[in-house]
């Protein structure tokens, strides 16, 4: 079991990202040791991983026209007028402006289903009002990743009607009935865990506060000015506006996030929000901002190509089912396990899903698991690891927002608060809810 390629792979990935080494190059080095351990020679283990990469080719470009659009509101002041209203309506309480931050991001994955498309809009003109407040960002983080998981997980609403279909639909290609009813029903066990999660890193892990040094020019000591800066709108900031609600609603219609920011950019130079000749900058922003993430999602998608080419996910959930021995406690100890080995690496619980299923049901039916059960196991078994992944986007979602001014470390302040504060107890949930159910 130990010489798995997979398990070497997310095993040399997860050291190399903890030692801080650039995400890129670990996730290119564990492809590399991946192809290997499998007997794959490394010309082909390349190949692989470079054609894999058009996988997530749309994340991509969504990811760089977002930072863009994200730059061209920026230009026209309006994010930093929306910022400091914030700041009043929280009225100095790190912990409000927390906790608007995860309902919002809630939002995003079922009421307004735009994914992670609002972090490099709203994060990045609070980040003075965090300073201020002197919030830990690490709370911030953990309240991004919540929102962008837990919804989809737990509720049968946009992106979670979606999950919830896949978990239904793998079940009954491998021979168990069930319905989309049935998923929410169990599901909102793990649910439950996320929020204890949620609260224990809010209210006591990063609760005391943290100084961070605003960048020089950040913050505007004109407090006069300021307050008449809030109480004017003009021409151009109505035009981001309008341009930022067209996105999402090309998005929602047309299921196409950077037809959306196209769209809105459009908007904002034919209306004169923004200047034509300053478009050049602005991309070239966007693709300061994230352009990073962008070439991340890019190579994950290869590197989740060459996991899945080593044939080393069907040999490790195959040798875990040799170990469990009849026992239900160690068979549900094992399923979640794998689980979150797999989504570790591959970096999507909506991917792991038909992966796992494909053994976990049959698997399910011999052990005596129920019906309730066996979903239980397949969708925690899938969720765990999205959040604490490095090539998550539930993780480099949140990172892009927070490190705007470089004071955000990817691993060690998002990566690592989340995998400890959601994957634990979605790990309990799903044992125990295997029992129980």
């Amino acid at each position: 079991m130990l010489t798995n390629p997979v398990i070497l792979s997310v095993l040399v990935m997860t050291i190399l990202c903890l030692l801080k080494l650039n995400v890129i190059l670990s996730l290119l080095i564990a492809a590399l040791v991946g192809g290997l351990a499998a007997g794959m020679p490394i010309a082909d283990t390349m190949k692989v991983l470079i054609g894999g990469m058009g996988g997530n080719s749309e994340t991509a470009l969504s990811y760089i026209l977002l930072g863009a659009l994200a730059a061209a509101i920026h230009t026209t002041g309006v994010a930093e007028i929306l910022a400091k209203k914030t700041s009043g309506w929280v009225k100095g309480k790190g912990i409000i402006l927390v906790g608007i931050i995860a309902i919002v991001s809630i939002f995003s994955q079922n009421l307004i289903p735009v994914h992670i498309a609002f972090i490099p809009i709203l994060i990045p003109p609070l980040i003075m009002v965090m300073n201020k407040l002197k919030i830990d960002r690490r709370a911030v983080a953990c309240a991004l990743t919540f929102g962008l998981k837990a919804p989809y997980v737990a509720l049968p609403v946009g992106f979670g009607l979606m999950f919830h279909n896949i978990i239904r639909d793998e079940m009954i290609a491998n021979g168990m009935p069930v319905v989309t009813g049935d998923i929410w029903r169990v599901m909102w066990l793990p649910g439950l865990s996320m929020v204890i999660g949620l609260l224990i890193a809010i209210l006591f892990t990063y609760r005391k506060p943290r100084e961070y040094v605003d960048i020089e020019g950040e913050v505007d000591k004109d407090t006069s000015k300021e307050t008449e800066v809030i109480i004017k709108m003009n021409k151009a900031h109505w035009v981001s506006l309008i341009g930022a609600v067209s996105a999402l609603v090309i998005q929602i219609k047309f299921e196409s996030l950077p037809l959306g920011a196209i769209v809105s950019l459009a908007i904002m130079v034919i209306f004169g929000a923004i200047r034509w000749k300053d478009i050049d900058s602005i991309i070239n922003s966007g693709i300061g901002m994230m352009g990073f993430i962008a070439f991340v999602m890019l190579v994950a998608s290869g590197y989740g190509a060459v996991i899945r080419e080593t044939g080393g996910v069907q040999a490790l959930v195959e040798g875990a089912a040799g170990l469990m021995g009849g026992s239900k406690l160690i068979a549900a100890s094992i399923m979640v396990l794998v689980g979150l080995i797999i989504t570790m690496g591959i970096g999507t619980s909506f991917g792991t899903i038909p992966i796992i299923a494909a053994i976990y049901v049959p698997l399910a039916s011999i052990i005596g698991f129920s019906i309730p059960a066996t979903i239980i196991l397949i969708g925690t078994a899938a969720a765990l690891g999205d959040a604490g992944s490095p090539a998550s986007d539930s993780t480099l979602g949140p990172t892009a927002g927070l490190n705007v001014d470089g004071k955000h470390d990817h691993i060690w302040d998002t990566c690592v608060p989340t995998f400890i504060h959601y994957n634990i107890p979605l790990l309990i949930a799903g044992i125990l809810g295997a029992m129980i159910f």
